[in-house]
């Protein structure tokens, strides 16, 4: 009994080891499982970036052969029309000389035969050797050399990894530094303190404002990014990820924000305290055609730290800091300022970039700060000063509008140009509805952008000037004005 309960201890223990080595597999599925689904997203997006480059590629070869189709079809064309005025003259010496020929009178005939043999023969000459020869093939001397590039295909492989080290751990959002400001969101994180793994870079992803698939908006070694050109009064929720060559590390805890609204408020009383300034963030290449990194900045915050299995509300912990507070409701309108950035360099900052002049005769654009692409919208222009009856012009424009011409001359702006007399309508350099009323020293100007109609209308001293300017507006747009050195405007905005 003795040696048997002595082997049965043993026993024991090898059963225990096993019931643990079995949750272990079991484990270990469950990790397969999630790392081949991540695996094949990593694929799939390295092959679409392929196919999207061979996309680009062949858009490029294309407009090469387009080229050269039209340049074939320029010369062969220019050589038709040149031959068929040659043959008209040509043709049209034949029929005289012939008339000539009938001529009885011979003394006639031979005051004006020299004449005509010589120019018969200078006419021959002129269609001498190369004149009946085409000047272009018919052939596209053009050869594609898909050899290599098919033989690197075939060649696609993986590569196998050596995992040298363990992958990082997820990043932690760092609530007191993240805030929002109009349409834009500031988001910082670190690694967990007791962390020693090394980490080459992060990963962050917002998703669309509307509960969908999250994108990639930055990758780099930064701590903090900016993500400007957001919607207004919309709900973004945000993660972050570090990796190394070993990996990707799990994703972070998802954070909920939300952008300012786009509609005026009487009451002014914040809910929360406002973020502190914080440190400057390099400005960056953005990896989203929409979404933009800009410097950091303060602003006003809203968050919610999600995970699996509970929710943290950053705004119910700080209720209590603000017990003392009459909370009424949020004040959540798009202030803005010029941009020094974006504008022409002839253009002149003053008053905390609200007020802009030129240095130049010519016009010259400037852009605000804030792009808004959805809600209701309205600012105003006071004119400081309006001298020799100048032209200028306020409106919206893409973020690429031309910058050394009148607004409206390119396809990338809508404005409405006004001297002291009457207004125009313009975009795309097509000036519509004149309206008689203009601007003095001392005028408002106002722009009424309504996204939500997806039109643009303005007035003059709070008076609507012309029907609506613009309708199906959509996109992104920049408050813009252009003016020369005869005049000075004042932004009056939020």
């Amino acid at each position: 009994q003795s040696q048997l309960s002595q082997a049965l201890n043993g026993l024991s223990d090898r059963a225990k080891e096993a019931k643990e080595f079995l949750v272990q597999l079991r484990n270990m599925v469950q990790q397969i499982q999630e790392n081949s689904v991540e695996f094949e997203a990593c694929l799939v997006a390295q092959c679409d970036a392929l196919i999207d480059a061979l996309n680009r590629r062949k858009a490029q070869l294309l407009s090469r052969v387009n080229k050269e189709h039209e340049h074939k079809l320029k010369v062969v064309r220019d050589q038709i029309s040149h031959c068929t005025v040659k043959l008209r003259q040509t043709t049209g010496l034949m029929e005289y000389c012939l008339e000539v020929i009938k001529e009885n009178d011979p003394s006639g005939f031979l005051q004006i035969s020299d004449a005509l043999i010589r120019r018969v023969h200078l006419t021959e000459d002129q269609w001498g050797k190369g004149t009946l020869t085409p000047r272009m093939t018919t052939d596209f001397d053009l050869n594609l050399d898909n050899a290599p590039l098919l033989q690197s295909i075939h060649q696609l492989d993986f590569v196998q990894m050596k995992v040298s080290s363990p992958v990082p751990a997820p990043p932690i959002l760092q609530l007191e530094e993240c805030c929002t400001h109009n349409n834009s969101a500031t988001l910082s994180w670190k690694q967990p303190p007791l962390s020693t793994v090394q980490v080459e870079g992060y990963i962050l992803e917002l998703d669309d404002g509307n509960g969908g698939q999250f994108r990639e908006v930055y990758v780099g070694k930064e701590t903090m990014c900016t993500v400007d050109g957001l919607h207004f009064n919309s709900t973004y929720s945000a993660r972050v990820k570090a990796f190394n060559k070993s990996g990707v590390s799990p994703y972070s805890k998802t954070l909920v924000l939300q952008t300012s609204e786009d509609t005026q408020s009487e009451e002014q009383t914040l809910p929360f305290p406002v973020p502190l300034e914080r440190s400057q963030l390099r400005r960056m290449s953005p990896f989203s055609s929409t979404l933009n990194l800009q410097p950091s900045f303060s602003g006003r915050s809203y968050f919610e730290l999600r995970s699996s299995a509970h929710q943290l509300s950053l705004h119910s912990s700080l209720q209590s800091l603000n017990s003392a507070v009459d909370i009424k409701k949020m004040v959540a309108v798009a202030w803005f300022s010029f941009d020094p950035s974006s504008a022409h360099a002839d253009i002149i900052f003053s008053n905390d970039n609200l007020t802009v002049t030129c240095n130049s005769y010519d016009d010259r654009v400037v852009l605000g700060k804030t792009g808004f692409s959805k809600g209701l919208h309205y600012w105003e222009l006071s004119i400081d000063r309006y001298d020799n009856h100048p032209d200028p012009a306020f409106g919206v424009a893409r973020i690429d509008v031309l910058k050394d011409a009148m607004l409206g001359k390119d396809d990338k702006a809508w404005a409405m140009y006004v001297d002291n007399n009457r207004s125009w309508f313009m975009h795309n350099n097509s000036h519509t509805n004149r309206t008689e009323g203009g601007i003095t020293k001392g005028a408002t100007v106002g722009v009424l952008l309504d996204l939500t109609r997806r039109t643009l209308t303005f007035s003059i001293n709070e008076d609507q000037q012309g029907p609506v300017a613009f309708e199906n507006l959509e996109g992104l747009f920049f408050p813009a004005v252009s003016l020369n050195r005869n005049v000075q405007v004042r932004a009056r905005t939020g």
